[in-house]
């Protein structure tokens, strides 16, 4: 054989399915006309993305650009960093922290639930005052070009859990916002706050939402969450929040597991 392109082009795109995907961009699409029409086909895509077990066999909803789909799945992760309190208040900016302050506090917690998934651990809790924290994610700096962006506008999942005390009212409040690259608010994500009252069933509620059809240039995501008690109670007796999570890109058949995220 004098040269790799006399294999069967079947051949080619298995080998060419064990490249990583930005060495075939980089380096494989530019070499000749045969490999860049190869490089392109979808079912080379499709088939890595089954391979890094982002869809099952027997996927069948639709995808506009299977390239683009396998890069959002492998960029794919929790851009929440901490996001379970396993490293104290890390990570976090303490936009407001009033009261007896922000706190962590191991799961259930006094007059409190277990929460649904027992690899969380741990959750932050506010106080008599008003007690808010944020974290700014810049997208390129976490694998996600201006061109995506732009022109694909990939979905952006947001969520969050909260629980009030058995014994206490509180108030939860949350503010996403999507941000352009001089942090001008493109699009945000800012219900009523949440008023739980006393005596109530404490239980874990989830809030989520997802962007879709935002406008482009986005370049910043800002998450900001917290509030108080309504007894106003010295301690810890507000709202408590735990496994936040900001997602960009399909739901794909791996995830990364709640232990997985809490370690980020």
């Amino acid at each position: 054989m004098a040269s790799i392109n006399e294999l069967p082009e079947n051949v080619l795109l298995e080998l060419f399915s064990l490249v990583p995907a930005r060495e075939l961009i980089r380096c494989c699409r530019p070499v000749c006309s045969l490999w860049r029409d190869l490089i392109d086909l979808v079912s080379l895509w499709k088939r890595k993305c089954q391979r890094e077990g982002f869809i099952s066999e027997n996927w069948d909803q639709p995808v506009d650009d299977w390239k683009v789909f396998y890069f959002l799945c492998s960029l794919q992760k929790n851009l929440i960093r901490n996001p379970c309190a396993e490293e104290g208040l890390e990570r976090w900016r303490l936009d407001k922290n009033e009261g007896d302050k922000w706190k962590v506090e191991d799961a259930p917690g006094a007059h409190g639930r277990e929460f649904p998934d027992s690899r969380v651990k741990k959750y932050f809790v506010t106080s008599y005052h008003t007690c808010l924290k944020s974290q700014l994610v810049n997208l390129k700096a976490e694998g996600y070009w201006d061109e995506l962006m732009d022109d694909v506008r990939p979905d952006i999942v947001i969520k969050d859990w909260f629980a009030a005390r058995y014994d206490c009212g509180c108030r939860y409040q949350i503010c996403v916002q999507l941000l352009s690259a001089d942090f001008i608010v493109l699009d945000a994500f800012e219900p009523p706050a949440v008023v739980m009252e006393q005596w109530g069933d404490c239980e874990w509620r989830e809030v989520s939402h997802t962007f879709s059809s935002y406008p482009p240039g986005v370049r910043h995501i800002r998450f900001q969450h917290g509030g108080k008690d309504t007894q106003y109670w010295a301690g810890w007796y507000g709202p408590r929040v735990t496994n936040s999570s900001i997602t960009v890109g399909p739901e794909v058949t791996r995830k990364p597991r709640p232990a997985e995220q809490c370690s980020k």
